[in-house]
């Protein structure tokens, strides 16, 4: 197995016939469909429709029809899917970990369901294996084509966009994809699984402590457990401790930086509510727009397991869906995302802006959105730091949740965060301890949070409480907290801590360029001039826009601004306006329209 094995190399795909080249026209009607196979896989939540005879007629010119004998692969698992493939007649069968002790057949579909799911539409490797469980007969549409469909015919592309969007959020929580061997205790590890988890991807975890099965994987490739992390997949792809960048690589996600030399119309530095509104508004508006984020889409909100207070949600989302979702938007309208591009420096050049990464690549705009958000503050009780990422967290999802088992957890924070990560995690554990510094839940927490909270039977609120320090070897096994009040200090039994309290915002990479305030928050408007921070900056003539920076062209938008309201419905708000300041902009320089 290659460690080198580049990812998305050409793979033989049915044998079929002369008018198999992609975008060769082929008779415009399929006729009646064939009976679909009586064990086939039920439509779940919308993900598995079944498209009619008269939608396959509008497809059939865009394509070409394969023919696969029983047995053939149309999806291998760890390649790049590049066709969109419709079922005509036959049936086919999903499978994760082909050739793997873990293999196992999870899908069956018969004639009308359509394969792939949003790493189709993004480019990235499958996921899974599909095999022709008989002789199959198929339509392949080009992906460049798939997507011109869904933008130019709305009820189809409503129908796709839907069914892939709910086949990625089963797959992340069924084991497919690539594999991720390691100690749960190791940095590394712990930094792939939280990049896996932050972009949505789908994979498994085996923990070398807890999976007897874990030592004999590893000698198979003649891996020593002290050579962990690695990455396997699709039975080709061998990675030892891979940056994050190389996993992106191998998975397809797009992270190579915006090309230098082109300069965009608009370049979003963040990828959090803010920065995926401004791309969102942006490229629909017709602005040349690019994407960037140091981690994953999604910002913070990603990190809740539930939103429930987001409108046009009425029974919730997660941060993670509804990230996935407006990532799906922004590119549908054709703005570049990258992900992930770790902006350090900004400044002036020739007329535009040019954004330096870590990795030493460069990312031009006529205007810049910096959108880079905030994070929560680290707890700095003794005990918590050496735990933090294997029992200490500063998110709550189904990641973390696989992590903690069915061990007691508590919860630090007064905040609606804090609210929303106690009631999801009160799903999955036994009890929840819900520790604020303050008296009253509902000082800062929503009140339809502090009902549901104060009727949940596993949620304990603690009021006046404080983490005074965290014990255990190798995980997380009591918390001492201490009454605020009185001083009285006890020991509290939990699995897993998490952390929510107050931000800091991503500006470290401005500092010296942007006049910030006392909290390292970007100032904007009337506050940027009257800003005594000893930046460079030249005159604003006229006086800067609301969310305009002390650079002409700059904004700030959502968390990273000083001001905002730290709200995922107010970041996506100002996220919106920072692109019709943007455009307002643009008109006074006469480079577009009022």
């Amino acid at each position: 197995m290659p460690a080198d094995d580049a990812p998305g190399s050409e793979v033989p795909v049915g044998r079929g016939h002369a008018d198999e080249i992609p975008g060769v026209e082929v008779p415009a009607s399929t006729g009646r469909l064939p009976a679909p196979p009586p064990d086939e896989t039920p439509d779940l939540h919308g993900a598995y429709p079944r498209l009619t005879s008269e939608q396959i007629d509008v497809l059939a010119p865009y394509g070409a029809r394969r023919f696969f004998e029983q047995g053939e692969r149309l999806f291998v698992e760890g390649r790049t899917c590049e066709r969109f493939l419709v079922i005509l007649s036959g049936s086919v069968v999903v499978v994760k970990g082909p050739g793997s002790p873990d293999e196992q057949e999870i899908r069956v579909h018969g004639p009308g369901r359509f394969l792939g799911e949003l790493g189709l539409l993004e480019g990235r490797a499958a996921f899974y294996t599909v095999t022709a469980r008989e002789p199959c007969d198929v339509l392949a549409l080009p992906v460049e084509m798939l997507r011109e469909l869904v933008t130019r015919e709305p009820g189809f592309g409503d129908l796709v966009l839907q069914a892939c969007l709910v086949r990625r959020e089963m797959h992340v929580g069924e084991g497919v994809g690539f594999q991720i061997i390691g100690s749960g205790y190791s940095p590394d590890s712990r930094r792939l699984r939280e990049f896996a988890a932050r972009n949505q991807v789908p994979h498994r975890w085996t923990d070398l402590e807890r999976d007897h099965a874990a030592d004999a994987l590893l000698s198979r490739f003649g891996i020593t457990p002290e050579q962990t992390p690695v990455v396997l997949w699709g039975g080709r792809h061998l990675l030892r401790n891979p940056g994050n960048a190389q996993l992106a690589t191998l998975i397809g996600l797009p992270a190579t930086g915006v090309p230098s030399d082109t300069v965009r119309d608009l370049l979003v530095v963040g990828a959090g509510p803010a920065g995926l509104a401004a791309a969102v508004y942006g490229a629909s508006e017709g602005l040349t727009t690019a994407m960037v984020d140091s981690v994953a889409t999604g910002g913070q909100a990603a990190t809740s397991g539930r939103i429930e207070n987001y409108l046009g949600f009425p029974t919730g989302i997660s941060g993670g869906g509804l990230a996935e979702r407006a990532v799906v938007q922004a590119r549908k309208f054709g703005a570049a995302v990258t992900v992930p591009a770790k902006a350090i420096a900004l400044r002036e050049s020739d007329g535009h802006y040019v954004v330096t990464f870590a990795d030493g690549t460069e990312a031009a705009g006529h205007h810049i959105v910096v959108a880079t958000g905030a994070h929560y503050r680290r707890l700095t009780a003794p005990g918590v730091e050496r735990l933090e990422g294997g029992s200490v967290h500063y998110a709550a999802t189904l990641e973390e949740v696989r992590r903690c088992g069915e061990q007691p957890v508590a919860v630090v924070g007064g905040g609606n965060a804090a609210g929303h990560a106690a009631l999801f995690l009160a799903g999955f554990t036994p009890r929840v301890q819900l520790l604020l510094r303050g008296g009253e839940l509902g000082a800062s927490m929503s009140r339809y949070l502090v009902d549901q909270i104060e009727r949940h039977p596993r949620v304990d609120v603690r009021p006046h409480t404080e983490v005074r320090e965290a014990h255990g070897r190798n995980s997380l096994e009591e918390l001492t907290v201490e009454d605020n009040r009185t001083g009285e200090s006890s020991r509290t039994r939990v699995g897993a801590l998490f952390v929510f309290i107050g931000v800091r915002p991503h500006t470290g990479w401005l500092r010296g360029t942007l006049p910030l305030d006392e909290r390292g928050f970007v100032l904007c408007g009337p506050d940027a001039l009257a800003s005594t921070s000893p930046v460079p900056r030249r005159a604003l003539t006229p006086a800067p826009l609301m969310l305009e920076t002390a650079l002409t062209g700059v904004f700030a938008a959502g968390d990273v601004r000083g001001g905002s309201v730290k709200r995922v419905a107010a970041a996506v708000g100002d996220g919106a306006m920072a692109v019709r300041l943007v455009q307002e902009r643009r008109a006074r320089e006469g480079l577009g329209p009022p």
